[in-house]
């Protein structure tokens, strides 16, 4: 045997190995929320290959309040698959800790390049965008960090409001400038987190779903947060869009109801 044929055997996944893999990947992520307190959450994800770089979750916090996070790792597959797996734990070890967003996304940001400067070659691959927000549920302040990542949107009565990037995507600097922000959430407001995958999914005739399609969809949709993820999944394929699709795609809505009183 070649030393050229023992490197692509070398190279080859076992098809169980992977699919055991991807079981660790689901088991990681959170599942739509079971009860509604002051908010109702609803996720669903679907990735391009087995195993995806989108992350994302709701992780209630030890002082009440809700931190909410969702990143799209350059790339998917495999390696993106290990990447978004190191940075899910760290992120998620760092919001129990009650760190800030802004400090987490900094100390992401270092992980990241320390990583990132021990290869040339596979540098760009040590980088994510990153949106994380914490929700205090008796005040509904929302307090974030978006780096580089697609905004947020915000239903509120016949708006739509978008939260756009504070920061630059991470692991491409060294150092940044994190400006935090807050928006307040208001009783009726549904929150949509999304990653590029569904407002970049692309038809046969080479069009985009695009941002503005996914606005009217959040404006015009009334059905419950569950339904309402279903209908823009059903939307992209209606829409033509591959499936399984090109990049991973995220959807996290959150439906706030109103402060809370525990």
């Amino acid at each position: 045997m070649t030393e050229k044929k023992r490197g692509k055997d070398r190279l080859q996944i076992d098809p169980f190995e992977l699919k055991l893999a991807r079981e660790v990947e689901r088991l990681l992520f959170p599942k739509s929320s079971p009860v509604c307190t002051w908010n109702c959450i609803g996720v669903k994800n679907r990735t391009a290959g087995v195993l995806g770089g989108d992350y994302f979750d709701s992780i209630p916090l030890p002082d009440s309040r809700l931190a909410l996070i969702i990143g799209d790792v350059t790339g998917h597959g495999l390696h993106a698959s290990v990447v978004m797996s190191m940075l899910y734990g760290f992120i998620h070890h760092a919001a129990f800790e009650l760190i800030e967003p802004k400090e987490i996304a900094a100390q992401v940001n270092k992980f990241l390049t320390h990583f990132a400067e021990r290869s040339r070659t596979f540098d760009l691959y040590f980088s994510t965008t990153l949106f994380m927000g914490i929700i205090d549920p008796k005040t509904l302040e929302l307090d974030y960090v978006n780096a580089g990542h697609v905004p947020p949107l915000v239903r509120r009565a016949d708006n739509i409001i978008e939260l756009a990037p504070t920061t630059n995507p991470l692991g491409y600097f060294g150092t940044l400038d994190f400006l935090p922000a807050s928006f307040r959430l208001e009783p009726g407001d549904r929150l949509l987190l999304y990653t590029d995958g569904i407002i970049e999914a692309v038809n046969p005739s080479g069009d985009r779903f695009g941002l503005e399609r996914l606005k009217e969809m959040l404006a015009r949709n009334g059905s419950d947060h569950l339904e309402f993820l279903d209908s823009v999944f059903t939307s992209l394929q209606t829409f033509g869009a591959a499936d399984p699709p090109d990049d991973d795609c995220t959807l996290l809505v959150v439906d706030i109801h109103g402060p809370s009183t525990a």
